[in-house]
């Protein structure tokens, strides 16, 4: 190919704030002379949601709620025809991100069945006889921090005992070994920039366990008025206990919050994005318990 591009962001880490300027350059290396019909550049961003299989065709009416969402969308011309010449040339761009009427640029979000994303596109239109050229690279939006003065209150430690009596979605508790584990998760609300912390102790059980693991769910609900479908899957699952936990012995429980696939826990009209954390006990058996805990995601 005689001509090579590529779109480079000013910031290395490519994360911005809505209001703020998209700023970088776009980098051409022509072996010789290039004639072109015009060169564009496209900021997009939407929110693009999908049913699970097991909800497809549960309503028409569905349909219409899993349509992207557009955030934000619009096209500025940086080079009309022309001809770029032969070796390097550099063309800076700055572009607003401000959002369409009254919308909400939503943080960046990779999940399974929503996806939050933004790409900056360059175009370069060539004549009927040539294919026109593209680039695309996505660049990340985080939310504006919150105040956090009349949140206090949901970062105080919460307690917790697992035991039989204490589980849910269990038919005959007679059949669960007697076992009693007791902790702390320090906050429920948390802090996306802040790893997730908390201990727990293995008070007593009656037969030797496996492992003890942390699981992070994201918990995603597409939907409307007429119906919704909401989806539980996995994020990331660490292991903070191997074996026979020694009894009356603190285990720690720490997580850092990977990027990308978590956001602040966000509420709309169209959808939903939450997190819930997992206490998972697997039994020598491979039996295992869940304790669920529903958190929400801030960023401070």
């Amino acid at each position: 190919m005689a001509t090579q591009f590529e779109i480079k962001l000013k910031r290395s880490n490519k994360i911005y704030h809505q209001g703020e300027n998209l700023t970088g350059m776009v980098s051409f290396d022509c072996k010789h002379e290039s004639r072109h019909e015009g060169i564009s550049l496209t900021v997009d961003g939407s929110v693009k949601m999908q049913l699970s299989s097991k909800n497809v065709g549960i309503m028409d009416a569905f349909y219409n709620s899993v349509k992207p969402l557009s955030l934000i969308n619009y096209s500025v011309e940086i080079a009309k025809s022309g001809v770029l010449p032969s070796g390097k040339t550099d063309i800076t761009f700055e572009l607003p991100l401000r959002p369409k009427g009254a919308k909400t640029l939503f943080e960046t979000y990779h999940g399974v069945f929503i996806n939050v994303q933004y790409v900056l596109k360059c175009e370069i239109k060539r004549s009927m006889l040539n294919k026109d050229l593209q680039k695309v690279v996505e660049f990340f939006i985080e939310s504006d921090k919150k105040d956090s003065e009349n949140l206090t209150t949901e970062f105080q430690p919460i307690s917790f005992s697992i035991t039989p009596e204490s589980l849910q979605n269990v038919k005959d508790k007679r059949k669960v070994p007697r076992f009693e584990i007791i902790g702390k998760l320090d906050r429920t609300m948390c802090k996306l920039s802040d790893p997730f912390t908390g201990e727990l102790v293995v008070e007593s059980c009656d037969v030797p366990i496996k492992s003890i693991e942390l699981q992070l769910v994201r918990v995603e609900t597409c939907g409307c008025l007429e119906g919704y479908a909401r989806d539980a899957t996995e994020i990331q699952n660490i292991q903070i206990g191997e074996g026979d936990i020694a009894r009356g012995v603190t285990v720690p429980i720490y997580m850092v919050f990977p990027r990308l696939f978590t956001c602040p826990s966000l509420i709309t009209s169209n959808f939903k994005i939450e997190f819930e954390i997992n206490i998972v006990i697997i039994f020598d058996d491979n039996h295992l318990i869940t304790e669920n805990f529903p958190i929400r995601l801030v960023r401070f």
